[in-house]
């Protein structure tokens, strides 16, 4: 749209002290004629772009022009910047470099170190160790649906292994407990369902539309609060082991952690019994015991006596 490409011209003026015709117009994909109707039409509304002449000349705002900077304050600023950056480390979003140029463009040069600073105190880094373009994609495929309410189908995997075919409208992308998540309506279920992003096979847009459902009430805990529900929560006595060293204190709490006279510490936690819980306590392998309940330490004992029944006999 015009329009857009005119606001386009301005924010990239405010950011550079001088473009050239040709640049524009390669960057805008229309031709140099149309660039110099643009910028006409850019002072007839009251933004003064002038045109240098000569070598190292071309088009730029005239010295000093600057947006209105009071309509947010520099830790305002600071805040949505440092938004930006941290949602754009999960997957590129050429909206989110737009809005970031914006903003910088109503920051007077004598400000421009100070924000700088300040926006660079917190990063929020939603990336995983090393490249994921799979994530990237499905990030990128879900974003637009859900701009443009398009039905997503895929093959979904539960914790079980079991793979199901879905057809779901997709509301909201929920970043919680260091997993990607979707919030949709699951028509295959007939109702709001959370997906892990990494469960999800063959996604796809399809060419069908929807019109958005009321989200359901949050409560408390926010989203994804129904798997921790009171009918399958179980009250654990861990023993945690020396031998885990500091990494103890990043998946429990320091007042959780209780020190044993023997070394190590025990941990007291309530958790919803499931798949999820048995495969968390075996991931510490010898590092983490189950005290109590009896029950459990029994089931685990038997899993490991399994997992270790699979190398067994094996020739080295």
């Amino acid at each position: 749209m015009k329009l857009d490409r005119l606001l386009a011209i301005v924010i990239l003026l405010l950011n550079r002290r001088m473009v050239q015709a040709k640049e524009l117009a390669e960057r805008f994909e229309v031709s140099v004629r149309t660039i110099y109707r643009d910028i006409e039409a850019i002072n007839q509304a009251g933004i003064p772009i002038v045109t240098y002449q000569g070598s190292g000349g071309g088009i730029g705002l005239i010295e000093g022009f600057r947006l209105d900077h009071n309509v947010l304050t520099g830790d305002e600023l600071a805040s949505i910047l440092t938004a930006l950056h941290s949602i754009s480390t999960s997957y590129p979003d050429p909206k989110s470099r737009e809005l970031v140029e914006k903003l910088n463009s109503i920051v007077p040069p004598e400000q421009e170190a100070a924000l700088r600073q300040k926006a660079s105190q917190v990063l929020f880094d939603f990336s995983h160790w090393g490249e994921n373009s799979v994530l990237e994609k499905q990030l990128s495929l879900l974003k637009d649906a859900i701009g443009q309410n398009q039905i997503v189908k895929f093959h979904y995997r539960n914790s079980r292994g079991d793979s199901t075919s879905r057809c779901a409208e997709p509301h909201t992308l929920v970043w919680k407990g260091r997993e990607w998540y979707l919030q949709a309506f699951c028509r295959s279920r007939n109702q709001f369902r959370l997906f892990k992003l990494q469960r999800i096979k063959n996604l796809e847009a399809a060419p069908e539309y929807f019109v958005r459902k009321e989200l359901p009430q949050q409560e408390h805990g926010g989203i994804g609060r129904d798997w921790i529900n009171d009918s399958n929560r179980i009250d654990l006595t861990l023993r945690i082991y020396d031998s885990l060293g500091g990494q103890a204190e990043e998946w429990f709490h320091a007042e959780e952690l209780e020190s044993h006279p023997d070394g190590g510490w025990i941990v007291r936690k309530s958790y919803p019994e499931n798949d999820w819980l048995y495969g968390f306590i075996l991931s510490f392998g010898p590092q983490m015991e189950v005290l109590e309940p009896e029950r459990l330490r029994i089931l685990i004992r038997d899993r490991a006596e399994r997992i270790a029944g699979l190398y067994r006999g094996r020739s080295q």
